[in-house]
């Protein structure tokens, strides 16, 4: 092996020259010299440099040649600059190579450790890299730099004529004279000359002053989204592209323990900064002003960690800090106090029950958490404590995604879990089974009710995950975001005298709201409706509703004979738990019965076959159906904030290709061109950075035609049933979800979470 002449700059300053002893391996983190001149042989590892400077004259082989547009200027944290050409495919998890601009200078190559690196940066400017992105024309660009000039040249007198509605020919004019009547007058100040002259206050010329050094330090990006060219997203895009830093989505990433610990929660609201990752002594850090050149030495001063920068925008930010560190208390009390205190009776609290002061706290806690979670428009709390002294954490689901709400001492994890157990009259000496059961309370006017589910967890812990069950109500079924051709069917189906309506999917993705919208479709007082619901979420006027209680015998079989005998004209059995009540509801939509139920299956075509092999008759059941509707619940784009923007062609194509290119074309979706609009996330405080609001519906139903009737009873398969039901006009639930990215209400990434 050649000898490979090197320079070893470490983190503390020191230089070291030596030759390689072994090839080296930047993915095993460690390099292995001699020293020069010596036959001494050592091994670093490569967390103890910034940089390695390989000499001219020992080129690396196999570095394939750079480009021009991947220059970039590098400040280690020694207090060294490089400007360098950084080739493709030589990145690795601890640094990347790069190639000196200056040819003739002493260095072939440059290993830079990403730990080592103070500032990195691409030689573009930020206005090529927009206008690169197609973000901002080159005339925009233009005219916001021209104005970005005018604010930093702009004279006190300029502004005080501008902001007080004074003419500039008076400002001039008094200035003019002032400076006639003697050189003294002549250097003092203009704020001076105009106070004086009494144009002006003292608090106005502060005031413009202000103004002046505001404008001086206005960056062009910030008058780019002044003029509403980009947004902050765009904006910070482009900046981690040129900073080369990672644009980091915190909804969808969680920072570590070892992070957040590494930063008090004063510091991280005062920098507006938020720790995402800790290795040793390396401290990854998001920001949403990535161009301040003081951040990354102050967050190391305060750390003592070596600082990677990230950026996100400075809404997900503020959010972040919220849930992650004013969340994180160690006293109970301090929490209470943000929660809202309001009166809450529990129905059916022992009465003899004594409390201590620590006991108050926690009822007082656990009360406003489920208020709280309530008015956040939470559909589960889930109470999960952690392992030893970790922070026991409380996260509600919102719009179908869990999110932390608070975090509390660990200390105080076992009575809480005991204090659901209380309100809902569970063992609380029981810690190794699960437990079920509700809990009713009473607040102001509201009746709230949820369903307790206790789970033991790993290492002597038990989970606790509350439904909230109270505040449901039916919707008209216009308000479901049915498309037009499905609204229609749906409601041919439900204008049928008898027949099965089964509404699939799985938890949690509206099945019970659409069958009460559906029977609030036909309640009149000329129809008798029966229902047998586990657990009963939506009341209505005119339905008779029955709860099943398992535990006793009365199931909902036992619901639907009882039902036959009461002389119904619509039946709804919440699930179809089991083959015998899926055989009692199609025998009684086979006797003059319209029936509507649930089933946990994943399509409609695939509900058809999955209730053949549970046993139903073929034939029977063809005859029943009137219509299977699967649904999901989707995540809306916030309305307040949402954007829109013209999708490049691999966007729509990728669009096409979900939705199926064949039937792309039959449905007539748009085409591409110039003009087509889709709708963006941006993030708000309304929707606390997130860019989503609401949940909208996907849906796909499969109509019982004479054709689908045939195959049934033939027992097709579920993908034949599929190509029968979209040559009828079905769309699939995948297509429903896409015609909605093109209505701009969702967007393709929440679409395939919930569709296949």
């Amino acid at each position: 092996m050649d000898q490979q002449l090197l320079t070893l700059k470490f983190m503390d300053g020191e230089d070291v020259e030596a030759t390689l002893a072994e090839p080296f391996q930047p993915a095993g983190n460690e390099i292995e010299v001699l020293l020069s001149g010596t036959d001494i042989r050592l091994t670093y590892p490569l967390f103890d440099l910034s940089c390695i400077l390989f000499h001219r004259g020992s080129e690396i082989k196999d570095l394939p040649p750079a480009k021009l547009e991947s220059m970039e200027e590098l400040e280690t944290v020694t207090g060294n600059r490089y400007q360098v050409y950084i080739p493709p495919k030589q990145e690795y998890a601890i640094g990347f190579f790069g190639l000196p601009v200056d040819v003739g200078g002493p260095w072939a190559r440059i290993f830079f450790c990403r730990h080592g690196i103070k500032d990195r940066k691409n030689r573009k400017f930020l206005g090529d890299l927009l206008e690169a992105k197609g973000l901002v024309s080159p005339s925009d660009m233009t005219a916001a730099l021209e104005e970005q000039q005018k604010l930093r040249t702009r004279r006190v007198g300029e502004i005080i004529a501008e902001q007080q509605h004074i003419p500039q020919e008076t400002i001039d004019s008094t200035l003019a004279s002032a400076t006639e009547r003697g050189k003294a007058l002549a250097k003092a100040r203009i704020g001076d000359i105009l106070v004086a002259a009494g144009l002006v206050t003292r608090a106005q010329v502060e005031e413009a002053i202000a103004s002046q050094k505001i404008g001086k330090k206005k960056r062009i990006g910030e008058l780019l989204i002044e003029r509403g060219l980009i947004t902050e997203g765009q904006l910070l895009t482009a900046l981690a592209e040129k900073f080369r830093m990672r644009y980091v989505d915190l909804e969808k990433t969680v920072p570590t323990p070892d992070a957040l610990a590494a930063m008090t929660a004063e510091m991280a609201t005062r920098l507006q900064v938020i720790p995402l990752e800790k290795n040793n002594d390396f401290l990854v850090v998001v920001t949403s002003s990535p161009t301040d050149p003081s951040l990354t030495d102050t967050l190391r001063f305060n750390t003592n960690c070596r600082i990677e920068l990230a950026v996100a925008t400075r809404a997900q930010i503020t959010w972040a800090i919220k849930v992650y560190y004013a969340q994180v208390k160690d006293e109970v009390e301090t929490l209470i106090g943000e929660l809202t205190e309001e009166v809450v009776t529990v129905e059916e609290e022992l009465e003899d029950a004594r409390y201590s002061e620590a006991d108050s706290q926690i009822i007082r806690l656990v009360n406003n958490i489920l208020l709280d979670a309530q008015q956040k428009g939470a559909s589960d709390i889930h109470f999960e404590p952690g392992f030893g002294t970790a922070p026991f954490r409380i996260r509600y689901r919102i719009d179908g995604v869990c999110r932390i709400a608070h975090q509390i001492s660990a200390s105080y994890k076992h009575a809480i879990i005991s204090r659901l157990k209380i309100m809902s009259r569970l063992d609380i000496a029981e810690h190794r089974r699960p437990q079920s059961g509700k809990i009713l309370i009473r607040s102001g006017n509201r009746n709230l009710e949820f369903r307790l589910e206790i789970t033991p967890s790993v290492g002597g812990q038990e989970d606790a995950v509350l439904r909230l069950l109270t505040g449901a109500k039916a919707l008209p079924l216009e308000e479901l975001r049915f498309s037009a051709a499905n609204l229609k069917n749906f409601k041919a189906c439900l204008a049928k005298p008898y027949g099965v309506v089964l509404c699939v999917g799985p938890t949690g993705s509206g099945k019970t709201t659409t069958l009460h919208s559906a029977l609030a479709h036909i309640n009149t007082p000329e129809r008798k409706i029966w229902t047998a619901e586990d657990p009963v979420e939506i009341t209505q006027a005119g339905l008779r509703q029955v709860q099943v209680h398992p535990k006793i015998g009365f199931t909902f079989q036992a619901a639907m004979r009882s039902f036959l005998r009461a002389d119904p004209d619509v039946i709804m059995i919440g699930e179809m738990r089991d083959a015998e009540t899926a055989k009692t509801a199609i025998e009684a939509s086979l006797t003059g019965h319209l029936v509507f139920s649930t089933l946990h299956t994943n399509s409609a075509p695939e509900t058809v076959v999955r209730l053949i092999e549970m046993g139903m008759d073929p034939v029977n059941f063809a005859e029943a159906m009137l219509g299977v509707l699967a649904q999901r619940l989707a995540r809306k784009l916030c309305s307040e904030c949402k954007e829109p923007y013209h999708p490049g062609r691999q966007e729509y194509d990728e669009l096409v290709r979900q939705y199926g290119k064949t039937w792309f074309e039959i449905h007539k979706l748009p085409e591409y061109s110039t003009e087509l609009t889709l709708m963006r996330k941006v993030g708000c405080d309304h929707c606390e950075g997130t860019g989503y609001s609401g949940r909208v519906g996907i849906h796909e139903l499969l109509v019982g035609s004479d054709t689908l009737k045939k195959a049934i009873k033939q027992e097709a398969s579920a993908e034949e049933l599929r190509n029968l039901g979209l040559q009828e006009g079905m769309m699939t639930l995948k297509m429903d979800g896409i015609a909605k990215v093109f209505m701009g209400v969702t967007d393709l990434d929440q679409v395939l979470r919930v569709c296949l």
